[in-house]
């Protein structure tokens, strides 16, 4: 049986990714491949997740990074914190 991400996953893991990244940030390429999306798919997260407040766009030399924000961080941790509370009783995201 295959199982699907949730987009609450899929976001989790594209903040897990643009985190591990640093400062310098992550580019598009390898966004897409580190969190597994198609580009279409990944452009309307990036446009979520940066309207939320949760990345910045940083553009250098016509390219584009992502860098997670204070704000992105601190869902970060609130979602692990439920997500471990949810695996206690036995719930899934």
């Amino acid at each position: 049986m295959v199982t699907y991400r949730t987009s609450m996953q899929i976001v989790s893991d594209l903040l897990t990714v643009t985190e591990e990244s640093g400062a310098s940030g992550i580019n598009v390429t390898s966004l897409l491949t580190k969190a597994n999306l198609s580009h279409s798919r990944l452009s309307k997260f990036i446009d979520n997740l940066t309207g939320a407040g949760l990345i910045n766009k940083i553009e250098f030399d016509g390219k584009n990074a992502f860098v997670i924000t204070p704000k992105g961080k601190q869902y970060m941790e609130s979602y692990k914190n439920f997500q471990t509370l949810a695996d206690t009783f036995g719930l899934d995201l």
